[in-house]
């Protein structure tokens, strides 16, 4: 008798055991299904993924374009600055060398006076325009003298370094009180080459 109850007994745990397995199998495949409805839901809530791309590529090029031209421009501007000053400097150049053609013409005597060739001073003079466009050929000229002159006894005093203080922006006078002599020295010096070139172009 108590062997049948325990077999009903050990029957009724298994069919009990049975149905609690299935019911929990029941229980993950639906809970399965509801997260896979979820994130599908989730997905329309936003914008396709191509046309945040699409976008973004469109704004950045829009914002690249903005720059680039904006660099061209200033870019286009600073060069025709700097071609609009190079021609202003050949110009520039141009009518100093056709001056100093013409002071050679006139004075066809002065070169030989000043113990050098016409060739000499417009070749030079012409190759310290290319350093410095604004020189004028009186200011050549003098340079040279000068140099001839004091250059003995002052051996820095040359015609590159008086050139050199001129294309700096300083005076003859202040150029030399550089390179070493005082200043009533200086103002002598001028002077005493300001006659010689004088002198020269009148015989």
């Amino acid at each position: 008798m108590e062997g049948k109850v325990m077999q009903t007994t050990l029957r009724l745990i298994a069919r009990f055991g049975l149905v609690f397995v299935l019911m929990a199998g029941l229980q993950v495949i639906a809970s399965a299904q509801g997260r896979g409805r979820g994130a599908g839901a989730g997905r329309p809530a936003g914008p396709p993924s191509s046309v945040g791309v699409d976008r973004g590529i469109s704004t950045s090029s829009d914002r690249s374009n903005g720059r680039a031209d904006t660099g061209r421009s200033t870019a286009s501007n600073r060069s025709n600055g700097r071609s609009d000053a190079g021609l202003d400097r050949a110009r520039l150049r141009e009518q100093n060398s056709q001056q100093a053609d013409k002071d050679l013409r006139d004075h066809p005597g002065m070169a030989a006076n000043l113990h050098t060739t016409a060739n000499d001073l417009r070749s030079g003079y012409r190759t310290a325009l290319l350093a410095n466009p604004n020189l004028k050929f009186g200011q050549y000229v003098a340079a040279t003298r000068l140099a001839a002159n004091l250059g003995a006894r002052n051996p820095n005093i040359t015609r590159n370094a008086i050139l050199a203080g001129l294309a700096a922006g300083k005076s003859i006078g202040q150029t030399l009180q550089d390179l070493g002599l005082s200043k009533q020295a200086a103002k002598d010096a001028e002077k005493r080459a300001d006659r010689e070139i004088k002198d020269a172009k009148h015989h």
